[in-house]
């Protein structure tokens, strides 16, 4: 089932020696779904740690990064691997470190999984039998796509309420019933989680999800929203059923998460452009909550969420610092959900070219194709609707962005200071609102290359006041 890599089969014939080397976790996962297992995680059983570390050290260069926790890395061929002793643990304390870890060289395999959060990542492969160890019938679970605790010690960790969102967001899995419901017993020791840890969660659903609303429907059925409180908040917003025939705001977000992973613009991205367009859909709505109300127009009455945009920045900014999202995220997250709907704000007759290049300097760093994907996946949230009337917007908004060359930045300044020096003004103070005046032409259409900004600039010198 798993080929092990050419560089690791010595080092288990040498493991072998000593002890009962299995590949456990994730990779055992990933190869039963087909894919190609990611990092290999071996467990050996049978022996200590300083007879592992000493069969290692001639394989590569080995570093303990926890000799309490049994744990040693291996790095052979420019590969890193993980060996580690099989353990027992116990709450000793608060918390998701509030743990006593000890390494146990007798536990079963049986014992050795129990210890694991889900069925799924339970299974061990034995390298030398080509066998499947599977006591605790993960095989049977993910052929189901049912996320099941291993034991009720999953209850003692808090963080694996969070795991089990990424895993099923990453691997279209469903809680099972007895799950669902140790997790909603446990949402008042969420609270005790570092963000770096939160973070880590969050970020593999947004760099690996695939169906990302079975990730929220983890936190909704088990009562976690309520450590995500922007996210509560979609819950029963009602919208207008005409154009929301999918129900209220979350199931909205849902389908429009599930959109955005479904392109192909998605799958081509790079890990930060993935990271910002699948937190700009989710949080694109936060700001209905806030605004949503039922108003009576020519004698019919209809939900609506005026100025919901610009209304979600405050919770979208609360939301990325809640979940601990680095930093350098935000400033090109919320542009994207500021200008969601850029497209139908300009109108049948679609926005100017002027608007479209400050549209393009307002959205940096974020830029009118990030936006283009985010109002696709909002257009395409909506089942029955199809969406082919709003693409109608958002394709033209797109062609004309690429025929003005601002679809993936704002157009450069074309006059600098170097070009007031040229006509003999000394640097100064002066030279930032000539320049600011200058773009601000350069974006309604004045000049558009080198030869007319210099004209331009030419006839702004000779009347402004210097």
């Amino acid at each position: 089932m798993i080929t092990l890599p050419a560089s690791l089969a010595p080092v288990l014939e040498a493991i072998r020696r000593v002890g009962r080397p299995r590949l456990v976790g994730g990779c055992v996962r990933d190869a039963l779904l087909g894919t190609t297992p990611g990092d290999l995680d071996i467990e050996v059983g049978g022996t200590d740690f300083d007879t592992l570390l000493a069969v290692l050290r001639p394989f590569g260069s080995t570093d303990v990064v926890g000799r309490s926790f049994g744990t040693i890395k291996l790095r052979r061929n420019g590969t890193v691997y993980d060996f580690s002793l099989p353990r027992r643990e116990s709450k000793t304390g608060t918390g998701h470190r509030g743990f006593k870890v000890e390494p146990d060289p007798l536990l079963s395999d049986a014992e050795a999984a129990a210890r694991r959060d889900f069925t799924i990542n339970s299974m061990a492969w034995d390298p030398f039998d080509s066998q499947l160890i599977d006591p605790h019938g993960g095989q049977r679970d993910l052929q189901v796509r049912v996320l099941r605790h291993t034991s009720p010690a999953f209850g003692e960790d808090p963080l694996r309420v969070l795991r089990g969102m990424q895993l099923a967001a990453r691997f279209d899995l469903t809680l099972a019933p007895e799950t669902r419901e140790l997790c909603r017993g446990i949402v008042a020791s969420g609270r005790e989680l570092p963000l770096e840890r939160i973070w880590g969660e969050w970020d593999k659903l947004c760099l690996h999800a695939t169906t990302p609303s079975r990730g929220l429907h983890v936190l909704r059925e088990t009562g976690w929203t309520v450590l995500f409180p922007e996210i509560d908040a979609l819950i029963d917003t009602p919208q207008e059923p005409e154009w929301h025939p999918e129900g209220d705001v979350f199931a909205h977000t849902c389908h429009c998460v599930d959109a955005l992973v479904g392109s192909a613009a998605w799958h081509h991205s790079p890990p930060d452009r993935r990271r910002i367009l699948i937190l700009a859909v989710l949080a694109h709505d936060f700001g209905k909550p806030l605004t949503t109300v039922r108003i009576e127009k020519h004698g019919t009455w209809r939900w609506t969420s005026p100025r919901h945009a610009s209304e979600g920045l405050a919770p979208t900014e609360t939301f990325l610092a809640r979940i601990g999202a680095p930093l350098r995220l935000a400033p090109g997250i919320l542009p994207l959900v500021k200008f969601h709907l850029a497209h139908i704000d300009g109108g049948a007759d679609g926005l100017t070219d002027a608007q479209l290049r400050r549209l393009a300097r307002k959205l940096a760093p974020a830029s009118i194709a990030d936006l283009v994907e985010v109002m696709r996946a909002d257009a395409l949230g909506r089942p029955p609707l199809d969406g082919r009337a709003t693409e109608k917007l958002i394709s033209g908004l797109a062609e004309r962005a690429a025929q003005l060359a601002v679809q993936d930045r704002a157009p450069t300044p074309l006059v600098q200071g170097r070009d007031l020096v040229k006509r003999g003004l000394k640097p100064g103070p002066a030279f930032a609102p000539i320049i600011a005046a200058a773009y601000e032409a350069q974006l309604e259409g004045a000049f558009s290359d080198e030869q007319s900004s210099s004209i331009w600039l030419d006839d702004y010198l000779k009347h402004a006041p210097l």
